[in-house]
């Protein structure tokens, strides 16, 4: 009898060593999920994917001895499809979800994460919420924000004398999210806005009326408040219409292959803050030709973070020797970001990865030298000038002194 219990006992034990070997190989598995062929498919599409090929690649396609898969997810923009995805991802396995372009999709997505107790890490979308009141300990928001893209260009340019703004806005999360950081940056520069009119997210194609409105308003700069083809056909129309006397124009979310589809003519003068440029280091010039040798285009700001997230996240699980989402999200917080994207950026409380943003403008067809040399550098906005200051964060999770 004894030796049949000493039979039983030396079986389970072999099972749960088995089960821990199993447990132990299981994949981690990491998705992109953006637009991948729809009108916002800069912010995602096969950059994206690439960028997180390159990144699992990087690392030598495992961590900890546990191989790294990959999925790419379609969102389509719609945000009730991003949360019925995310949630059947997480509940197969999923352990991270990237990119998330679309605010209204991602704000969704960073609910199932939180429910689930998963990783969700937003590169493609910039709403303040996402890191304001909306804010979770389970997401982090790694490339830019609204505040980012937008304070910097107000404030040079209203404190140099041109005080008077008008905004077109695009009439959804992101696009109101961006007039509202406009307006308090203005305000706060001592400009005003002067004007404003809306349009529907990624429906209109025709922007004449929103360029006269635009035009005729008198403003010195005219803000576009819009992304990916709402920003090119915005600035179309006002280049056919042809801007007044010293009007200027501003784009608050614009991606380097929205210029090189736009094209010098149209685009030259035009200023915005960026989260990534791919000729300014050693650095981001070697990554960036690698990634152009896959993808046979520069990458924009969208596509570095998401291999510098992927890679982060993956640091973390190998430091955390775990992919359990509170023991990896620690480390992330712990570890500074050093990349060809960021030089010691951080992930702060309300999970905003803070990090240098700098100010550029197009450069006319004459100061470009070779392929995609198309901006100059204005100057660097220090991460602690790019974001919002921690102490202002509507993020409940952060502590009041």
């Amino acid at each position: 009898m004894k030796s049949v219990s000493k039979l039983i006992l030396a079986l389970m034990a072999s099972a749960a060593i088995g089960s821990a070997s199993v447990a132990q190989e299981a994949p981690i598995r990491v998705a992109l999920m953006t637009d991948l062929a729809g009108p916002t498919s800069d912010y995602g599409g096969a950059g994206g994917m690439e960028a997180i090929k390159m990144a699992v690649e990087d690392i030598g396609g495992s961590v900890n001895g546990r191989p790294v898969e990959i999925a790419f997810i379609d969102h389509q923009n719609k945000p009730d499809v991003a949360v019925t995805k995310a949630r059947e991802a997480y509940d197969n396995g999923t352990d991270m979800i990237i990119n998330l372009s679309n605010s209204a999709a991602a704000l969704g997505v960073m609910e199932i994460a939180k429910a689930k107790n998963k990783v969700a890490i937003v590169t493609g979308a910039g709403s303040s919420k996402i890191t304001g009141e909306a804010c979770s300990p389970n997401t982090v928001h790694f490339a830019f924000n609204a505040h980012s893209l937008s304070t910097a260009p107000v404030e040079v340019l209203t404190k140099g004398g041109d005080s008077d703004w008008f905004l077109i806005v695009s009439d959804f999360a992101y696009g109101l999210s961006v007039e509202g950081a406009v307006t308090g940056a203005v305000e706060s520069a001592g400009g005003k806005i002067v004007g404003n009119v809306k349009h529907p997210a990624f429906m209109a194609s025709d922007f004449s009326s929103y360029a006269l409105q635009a035009i005729s308003s008198g403003a010195k700069i005219i803000g576009l408040s819009n992304s990916s083809s709402d920003t090119t056909n915005s600035i179309r129309a006002l280049k056919e219409f042809g801007l007044a006397d010293g009007q200027k124009m501003v784009a608050f979310t614009l991606l380097i292959n929205e210029i090189h589809g736009l094209g010098l003519d149209q685009a030259s003068g035009l200023v915005f803050a960026d989260a990534f440029y791919w000729d300014r280091t050693d650095a981001t010039r070697e990554w960036s030709k690698r990634f152009f040798e896959r993808v046979g285009k520069m990458p924009n700001m969208v596509n570095a973070g998401d291999y510098s997230g992927t890679m982060h996240y993956l640091r973390a699980v190998e430091a955390a020797g775990s992919t359990d989402a509170e023991k990896v999200l620690a480390k992330m917080h712990e570890m500074p970001v050093n990349d060809m994207f960021a030089e010691n950026g951080r992930i702060r409380e309300d999970g905003m990865m803070v990090h240098d943003m700098y100010l550029v403008s197009v450069k006319t067809p004459e100061e470009s030298k070779y392929p995609w040399d198309y901006l100059n550098i204005v100057e660097t906005i220090p991460a602690d000038k790019a974001f919002v200051p921690l102490e202002q964060s509507a993020c409940p999770l952060v502590k009041k002194g």
